[in-house]
């Protein structure tokens, strides 16, 4: 690998003669297979040395991060060997990172386990939601980022768990009302502790009453209507990207998922090449809820976008899912990168609305449904959801409709 990078013989002999050098030629090869450009590749190598040299006294690499941030200290060297000053600061910050990432690839950083304060019983909740009650990956995640919350609250207190009590679950509540939470993201929250600590009642680990007595701020059904952007604003945000730029071509098809099929981000984000059935022109939707697929129709629009996107850009790899980062390392987009790009492609062409999130987008496709004459049993069919009242709220959005019935005579009826 030395020898691809370098070409002057003195130069690819000091980089082998540096301890771990096969760990270090690994390391490169796996760089390169993930899409680092030449230039980074170098960048690497150079840094690598330095940690080679500076981690030689560890000759079985099983370091700690205190270790790696003590090695890190004294660049008195290095200043003799580049002939100038450094930023110790930076190249001390940038040492870490490298070694942290080349040890923990080679499996040998010592990484002290989850310090979150009760941490087995968020573990111990955590194989239940999985394995006795088969939750959702996105809801295990949910709830167990709610408990990791309340637990490092709570361990402030430095108070046994099983001295815990009703007045700290509302005073947590509160205290994330005081940092902005909303009352939706509250009552998420009150829902997620209160699985918690009905499952911790029944092991014994504190009172059985205390989850019953949770609750969270009150939630009217349907209280709010789906705040996204109008059609029109969609087909303007879909304009905005017929361009030739990488970027565009892979952000487009992304769009069309969520504002014509109305998935989730979570549903775009493990979409796999064998989802795209192209001999019958057919999608394949894993539904995380219902933990079923559903088949569309690949329109023509959409299919052309993605096909697009999928013979231009998106680099040969061993991923399996459609959409990919385009900074090294390559991976799947995540369900918080959808987000991220939703927003900003929102942003660009100037689209006023409260939110902009995919949720957003989805909220339009079901607008633009109700508007096209679909009933609600279609349009939740559409959109995979698994209980009519979920579809419920579109109704409030059918101005139409909602005339037909205030106009409605009773013919003098009493």
């Amino acid at each position: 690998m030395f020898e691809k990078l370098f070409k002057l013989p003195a130069v690819i002999s000091r980089h082998q003669n540096v301890p771990f050098a096969e760990e270090r030629r690994r390391y490169l090869l796996h760089c390169a297979q993930q899409g680092y450009a030449p230039t980074t590749l170098h960048v690497i190598a150079d840094d690598l040395f330095w940690v080679a040299r500076k981690l030689r006294g560890y000759p079985e690499l099983r370091v700690t991060p205190e270790q790696i941030k003590k090695a890190a200290q004294d660049w008195s060297e290095r200043e003799r060997y580049s002939g100038h000053m450094l930023n110790k600061r930076w190249t001390s910050a940038r040492f870490v990172r490298v070694a942290k990432k080349w040890l923990r690839f080679l499996g040998h950083l010592v990484e002290p386990g989850d310090q979150t304060p009760f941490a087995h019983l968020l573990m111990d909740f955590r194989r239940w939601m999985e394995d006795e009650r088969g939750l959702s990956s996105t809801t295990i995640q949910r709830w167990s980022g709610y408990l990791k919350q309340f637990l490092c609250w709570y361990g402030a207190k430095k108070l046994p768990f099983s001295a815990v009590g009703i007045t700290d679950l509302d005073a947590f509540l509160t205290s994330c009302g005081a940092k902005g939470c909303s009352r939706v993201s509250i009552n998420n929250k009150a829902t997620g502790l209160r699985a918690f600590f009905r499952y911790a009642g029944t092991k014994g680990w504190c009172g059985p009453l205390i989850a019953e007595a949770i609750k969270g701020p009150r939630i009217f059904t349907q209280e709010n209507l789906p705040s996204g952007p109008s059609w029109h604003e969609v087909r303007r945000l879909l304009a905005s990207m017929e361009t030739n730029r990488p970027e565009d071509l892979r952000d487009r098809p992304i769009i069309m998922l969520f504002a014509i099929y109305g998935l989730r981000a979570t549903e775009v984000a493990k979409m796999r090449l064998e989802d795209i059935d192209w001999e019958h022109d057919l999608i394949l939707v894993s539904r995380p809820k219902s933990r079923g697929r559903q088949i569309y129709p690949l329109l023509p629009t959409a299919g052309n976008a993605i096909l697009r996107y999928l013979q231009e850009v998106r680099p040969r790899c061993s991923w399996r899912e459609v959409f990919l980062t385009f900074s090294a390392p390559l991976r799947p987009i995540s369900r918080t990168g959808l987000y991220s790009l939703t927003q900003r492609r929102m942003l660009e062409p100037g689209i006023s609305t409260p939110h902009r999130g995919p949720h957003a987008l989805r909220h339009a496709c079901a607008v633009h449904l109700v508007e096209e004459g679909l009933s609600l049993k279609e349009i939740g069919d559409h959109l995979g959801h698994r209980s009519s009242s979920a579809t419920r709220i579109y109704a409030k959005v059918d101005l139409s409709g909602l005339r037909e019935v205030a106009a409605f005579d009773l013919g003098g009826l009493k």
